[in-house]
């Protein structure tokens, strides 16, 4: 679907495909139904979660065909993940169709993609993977759970935080400590886990505590290069999902603008208004930019991803969170109710910006990758 020979300039499949996305967004994901899935026991809706698969295959979109996938690119998954983004999806879309699938996608490790990654594709498993521990970084030296080889198998012991959408993924990929460094494994026993949800600011991506001890495991053959690679794919689209967040803050700030009046005239007529507006907006086009740049490393030239995605990901936070922040403060007294969706926006930008780690570990990657 994509051109690799004209990277940063849509399709017309690929406007079409957008288009459909938005509209199935539009369909089922209002602003009501967002705000009934914050409530929800599990955070998602079963349903919905379903009919993206039957009817657009969005959870196996770049899963390859031989996996039971689409064999799409990061160009198209960029696409969902900025519509995804603007219609606060809640749910595992992009912890199990990116994080989970590419965790596996990345590793050389054939009989665990055949295993997984079909029922990840058609949305009946639901993938995560743990990194983070107490501290919540996501470095792989930071690492505290250990992994023992036990007969053919192998054993875990230790606690994982922030795993997002932990208390319903049937997979968990953990990442753990072994002697010969940072492994891979998969337990797809949820009932050997310990998990308990953790109270999160973004009531639309859960996160879970979960605990092993001694839980049995199956090793992924992947280095840990084949996972810091799985992280900047995910990261550079996790960045796509961000601008398309922070370009509905600028819609929503816009149109308020237009119809809010004071001293007898809208105040995006205001040049201090107007400014902010611009502003934003370039910011805005930059981490698209941004975010094209990496998909396109991603797709042609992989071995300039991870710092095309490290420098995607610590941009696009900071936008992001610009945005939000600016949206509440252009709707005035409004903006700071439970009642306007600008708060949902701002707790997004807010754990956005630490899933995968947060702007400043993404300029340390950059900064090594450049030999800085």
């Amino acid at each position: 679907m994509s051109d690799p020979g004209n990277a940063f300039t849509l399709t017309d499949e690929q406007r079409d495909f957008r288009s459909s996305v938005r509209s199935f967004l539009q369909h089922h994901c209002p602003e009501a139904e967002v705000r009934r899935v914050m409530d929800s026991a599990d955070g998602y809706e079963p349903t919905v979660w379903r009919a993206m698969a039957d009817q657009l295959n969005l959870q196996g979109l770049v899963i390859p065909e031989e996996y039971g996938g689409e064999g799409f690119g990061c160009a198209e998954l960029a696409l969902v993940l900025e519509e995804t983004g603007a219609a606060l999806l809640p749910g595992p879309y992009f912890t199990s169709a990116v994080l989970a699938a590419n965790a596996l996608l990345h590793s050389a490790d054939e009989v665990a993609k055949k295993r997984y990654l079909p029922d990840i594709a058609s949305g009946h498993t639901i993938g995560t993977v743990a990194v983070t521990e107490r501290s919540g970084r996501w470095d792989l030296d930071d690492l505290e759970t250990r992994a023992e080889p036990v007969g053919d198998g192998w054993a875990l012991s230790g606690t994982k935080h922030y795993v997002p959408d932990g208390m319903i993924a049937d997979l968990v990929l953990v990442v753990a400590r072994t002697d010969d460094g940072p492994g891979m494994f998969c337990v797809d026993d949820t009932q050997a886990l310990q998990r308990r949800a953790q109270s999160t600011l973004d009531q639309t991506r859960r996160q879970a505590v979960i605990q092993m001890t001694a839980t049995p495991a199956t090793r992924v053959s992947a280095s840990t290069a084949d996972i810091e690679r799985a992280l900047a794919y995910s990261a550079a689209g996790l960045a796509a999902e961000q601008v398309g967040g922070a370009q509905r803050c600028l819609d929503h700030a816009v149109s308020y603008a237009k119809v809010r009046h004071q001293f007898g005239r809208p105040i995006g007529s205001f040049q201090a208004i107007r400014h902010r507006c611009a502003d934003l907006m370039l910011e805005i086009e930059c981490a698209r930019g941004a975010v094209q740049y990496a998909a396109h490393a991603a797709d042609v030239h992989p071995e300039s991803l991870p710092a095309a995605a490290a420098m995607a990901k610590a941009h696009c936070s900071e936008v992001y969170a610009r945005a939000a922040a600016a949206n509440i403060q252009l709707h005035g007294g409004i903006g700071f109710t439970w009642e306007h969706p600008a708060h949902m926006y701002f707790k997004r930008a807010a754990s956005s910006a630490q899933l995968l780690g947060d702007a400043d570990h993404h300029r340390r990657l950059l900064a090594d990758r450049v030999g800085l």
